[in-house]
């Protein structure tokens, strides 16, 4: 079997957010399971020198964006044991930045159709094209309106994948014929209140629709979530599920990374201590290995649950022997809320705004406790990154916090939980973690439970493999 994996942005080669991560994961653990797996994604101006270097020059097609025709050059890179094809097109992707232009309409959709287009020039058929996100949503489109019925294109099975339903390409409908290339009596396939959207369109005509976790496969069907797009969804809803992203284990390893201050395993957790005290050290707090150390390393802005830790952390800081530790960047709101705090609580609250990769490790590995209180969170990274480093996450039961994260309160969790969106339901999961982190020998278990949970991309690349086949022979 093979698959065809369309995406704006992978990593190492160009990545803004999770998807970046997931489209230079998934994809390796796919072929890893034997499966051919292929990416496509533009070539950016912003792809780093020496990983241009290493790109061959295959052949270059003309690719039609509406009424005309655009040059496409295609160019292959291997990393990771899996081949990238990066399309050139200076016009469109010689720019500084990956989105936010005035025709991201026009750009992405010259991108969805090339990645069909330029199937016979690499000489790979695949069984599944897999496009993510809003940004080659049209793929699915293109490929049942225009490539089908075609000799050389028939047979290929459309999977389409939400990774955040908030960014859904929406235009007006003057672009439908001009930019998109749709003839008028394809209209209702993307329009949706009066808009050209994209991701209404690829729901519409993708053979599978998935999101990042199944919880949030269920939420966006509520209006609450959906942002606009839940009768859609509702009427697709057979053909759409949830698979749980992973991380890349070796990447995160506490054992081997070399940002962090001391490796450590799950068996042998001295290291631990020595990033605690170091990490303590560094932020300008007093060091004391008996004193529980909560972190947030998030974007600044409100949906990460900000407003519910704004609301009670006096009176957190205030009553309990703790360290916070917070790490980010976002709302100037935020950013001097947690500004003031640290002036108010000095020796309890160290607060860096920024985004910093090297600290953000050393946080996660030298924290007792990770707090991820969001109000929406399609997957989640950071509480399975937390968990690979032993510190213990308290999440709010949303998306795919709710699938990775349960409370130890059984004796099996793997964190703290809280369900409704509440400042002091908020409060008691972290006093309850508190209380837990006191009670040594327990707190020891949990911790080396966290260590040993399999987010992998490896489980989740079974299940879209177990995907990709349920549609391949269905057919």
């Amino acid at each position: 079997m093979k698959v065809l994996f369309v995406t704006s942005e992978a990593l190492p080669f160009a990545a803004s957010g999770g998807l970046g991560d997931v489209a230079g994961s998934l994809p390796q653990a796919i072929r890893a399971r034997l499966v051919g797996c292929r990416i496509v994604m533009p070539l950016y101006e912003e792809i780093p020198q020496h990983l241009k270097d290493n790109m061959k020059f295959l052949t270059s097609i003309s690719v039609p964006v509406a009424w005309r025709r655009q040059y496409c050059g295609i160019f292959e890179a291997k990393y990771g044991g899996v081949i990238y094809y990066l399309l050139d097109n200076q016009y469109y992707f010689k720019r500084q930045g990956l989105y936010g232009h005035y025709d991201d309409a026009e750009r992405f959709a010259f991108l969805s159709r090339a990645a069909i287009e330029i199937i016979p020039a690499i000489d790979f058929k695949p069984d599944v094209i897999h496009a993510n996100d809003w940004q080659t949503a049209l793929t699915p489109i293109y490929y049942k309106l225009f490539y089908q019925n075609l000799p050389e294109f028939a047979g290929i099975k459309t999977v389409f994948t939400i990774h955040n339903i908030q960014y859904q390409g929406k235009y007006g409908m003057e672009l439908l014929e001009d930019v998109c290339g749709l003839p008028k009596n394809a209209a209702h396939i993307v329009e949706y209140d009066k808009c050209v959207n994209f991701m209404k369109g690829a729901i519409e005509t993708a053979d599978a629709v998935t999101t990042v976790s199944p919880s949030y496969a269920q939420e966006i069907l509520d209006p609450w979530f959906s942002h606009g797009l839940d009768p859609i969804l509702a009427k697709n809803s057979f053909k759409l599920s949830g698979i749980l992203n992973g991380i890349d284990v070796d990447n995160y390893n506490p054992a081997t990374d070399n940002q962090i201050y001391a490796n450590f395993t799950a068996d042998d957790l001295s290291g631990k201590a020595e990033n605690k005290r170091m990490l303590q050290e560094r932020m300008g707090l007093p060091t004391n290995a008996d004193i529980p150390i909560l972190s947030m390393v998030t974007r600044l802005v409100a949906h990460k649950g900000l407003d519910l830790v704004k609301y009670i952390l006096d009176e957190l800081l205030g009553s309990e022997d703790i360290q916070m530790v917070v790490l980010g960047s976002g709302d100037w709101t935020y950013e001097s809320f947690f500004k003031e705090m640290q002036q108010k609580y000095p020796g309890k609250l160290s607060v860096a705004i920024g985004f910093i990769p090297e600290l953000s490790r050393k946080i996660y590995a030298g924290s007792d406790l990770f707090l991820m209180p969001s109000k929406s969170e399609p997957c989640g990274l950071s509480q399975m990154i937390s968990l690979r480093y032993g510190t213990v996450p308290i999440v709010r039961e949303t998306g795919g916090l709710r699938d990775s994260i349960h409370d130890s309160g059984d004796m099996q969790g793997n964190g703290f939980t809280f369900k409704s969106y509440n400042a002091h339901d908020m409060l008691g999961a972290i006093r309850r973690a508190i209380h837990g982190y006191y009670d040594r020998e327990n707190w020891k278990i949990l911790v080396k439970r966290a260590m040993q949970c399999d987010n992998s991309w490896g489980r989740s690349a079974n299940e879209y493999i177990r995907l990709y086949k349920s549609l391949v022979q269905h057919d």
